[in-house]
């Protein structure tokens, strides 16, 4: 397994300076070590058409199906990653939305990204016929499987 967190793919590439698969708006704001890129909502809208962003048309087709859930035409409130109901999200925030099509730009035919709550946690080498991504969203167990739990993970951001 390798970490999407740590910067460094499985060869060595660097995930955190890539080129994003989507274009979008940085700002810059006074920080205590300098000042630090943040990244704001964008329009969103998938690729269309014969020509690949990714390395596979599977993973393509992740990315696209991903894309096409903020397109202004079809989401709720596509500025704050709402899908749908009110709070189904596509992504936890911009940020691991941004590293979710990173990721999948380079994912290989024998290679499947873990989500997990809307965050990107890892990419596992595979074999071909194995899913390209695996999506774990809300899993509370036990006690903790309440909606007061809930709603406190996710106004603390660790759930979605």
């Amino acid at each position: 397994m390798r970490n999407v967190e740590c910067g460094i793919d499985g060869k060595g590439r660097s995930l955190r300076d890539a080129p994003l698969c989507i274009p979008h708006s940085e700002i810059r704001i006074p920080h205590s070590a300098g000042t630090r890129p943040v990244t704001v909502p964008r329009t969103v809208r998938a690729p269309r058409g014969p020509e690949k962003s990714c390395r596979g048309w599977i993973q393509e087709a992740a990315l696209r199906m991903l894309m096409n859930n903020l397109d202004p035409d079809v989401a709720e409130r596509p500025e704050d990653l709402v899908v749908y109901g009110g709070t189904g999200k596509a992504a936890r925030d911009w940020a691991s939305f941004d590293a979710i099509c990173r990721t999948l730009t380079r994912l290989g035919d024998e290679e499947t990204l873990l989500v997990q709550s809307g965050k990107p946690v890892g990419v596992f080498a595979t074999h071909p016929d194995a899913p390209r991504v695996l999506i774990a969203n809300s899993n509370l167990v036990g006690r903790w499987a309440t909606w007061e739990v809930f709603h406190e993970l996710e106004r603390r951001g660790l759930i979605m």
